[in-house]
């Protein structure tokens, strides 16, 4: 096991959240404003970057990106790149004016995605195997013309021809690092072939073994290597009693029959092989949610995407998170709800456990922040 600390980033939820999962009770919108509280406090803390979703419910992470580089220093934001939805070449122009923008701090998550009415809104009509296909197409040009070089290339999704060159390149070269979940044969010779990080979501650690092998494999094929990454949410209380109770709580508003209507929705629409393995965990029974140590599955019951918690006291939590870090897993994108408060729980609770250096919390004070807005929402 590598003695290197984890790196920790954190989430925008920039389709809203609260404090109960599957209930509009304490419902905070993805306002402008509540998202800029939870980036800052993230960068104050010191967690590394900010993943920020993708998909029709979620307000667009490039441009949200951009209007929150002014007002944070450190912070790295991880922003989905999506194959199919934009050319790959004005893409990548798209990505070195950011990472200029930025200065330096921009991450990409190649998101080719598993929903098929999601990606019908887009405009992609793809099956499943074809989707990863114009994905390594994609990426072939993507960086090349990221890295400035000629391309002269034709295959079934694109045909590009250029010169080279980027006349405003990124910080970052030769660009700025991709990262990319794909749990399907097809997602790891993807991610074998173009990216850095290989992300996944919460299994059980030892689930994990052969699927980065597999991957380790496709890259080593390609004289590549591959780093690995953790999505996951966190739990994390002074004692393991507190911690049990919060997850509790979270699922408390969760109705049999709003559970029956994911499994209905996830059934029909889902293609994702990530997907399938993170519902065969819980099946939707509430009754079997800790499917390994600590490892709990509550938030799958309703959640599509990351569907697991670890959940216990600090130094419990970090010796799970070891378990990962023990398998290859270098950082963790971690998320908690609300994502304001648990920020501050994380970075208070878990980096000391972690030997992480949680950075002083700054002028911003969380209860005055929510109680206005309990205010504002109740008149």
């Amino acid at each position: 096991m590598t003695s290197d600390p984890l790196r920790l980033f954190w989430f925008l939820p920039t389709a809203g959240d609260g404090p109960y999962l599957g209930s509009q009770e304490g419902w905070r919108p993805a306002s402008f404003d509540y998202l800029q509280q939870i980036a800052q406090a993230s960068d104050r803390l010191g967690f590394e970057g900010v993943l920020l979703p993708t998909g029709p419910s979620c307000l667009d992470g490039w441009t949200l990106a951009s209007a929150l580089a002014p007002l944070t220093k450190r912070l790295k934001f991880l922003i989905a790149l999506r194959p199919g939805v934009v050319a790959p070449a004005y893409a990548a122009r798209q990505a070195a004016a950011l990472d200029q923008i930025l200065e330096g701090r921009l991450l990409l998550n190649i998101v080719t995605g598993g929903n098929p009415t999601e990606l019908a809104q887009d405009g992609v009509w793809l099956d499943h195997a074809e989707r990863y296909a114009q994905t390594d197409e994609f990426l072939t040009v993507w960086r090349a013309a990221a890295a400035g070089q000629p391309i002269d290339f034709q295959g079934r999704h694109y045909r590009v021809e250029s010169p080279g060159g980027l006349v405003f390149p990124s910080v970052q070269q030769p660009y700025p690092p991709l990262y990319f979940g794909g749990a399907s044969s097809d997602g790891v010779a993807v991610a074998g072939r173009h990216v850095d990080h290989y992300l996944t979501w919460g299994e059980p650690p030892a689930a994990l073994v052969d699927k980065f092998d597999q991957v380790r494999a496709a890259a080593a094929s390609h004289g590549r290597s591959v780093r690995f990454g953790l999505r996951i949410h966190l739990i994390v209380r002074e004692t393991e009693a507190e911690a049990w109770a919060a997850a509790d709580r979270l699922i408390s508003r969760v109705t049999d029959e709003a559970i029956e209507a994911a499994r209905l929705r996830r059934e029909r629409r889902s293609e994702s092989e990530g997907q399938r393995r993170m519902t065969a965990l819980h099946g939707f029974r509430r009754d079997a949610l800790e499917i390994a140590p600590n490892l709990w599955a509550g938030v799958g019951l309703i959640r599509e995407g990351a569907g697991t918690a670890l959940v216990g006291d600090p130094e419990t939590v970090a010796a799970r998170l070891r378990e990962y870090q023990a398998v290859g897993v270098d950082t963790v994108i971690a998320s908690g709800y609300p994502h304001l408060e648990e920020a501050y729980k994380v970075a208070e609770l878990l980096f000391p456990a972690l030997g992480l250096d949680a950075k002083a919390p700054g002028p911003a004070i969380v209860g005055r922040d929510f109680a206005e807005s309990a205010r504002v929402r109740a008149s």
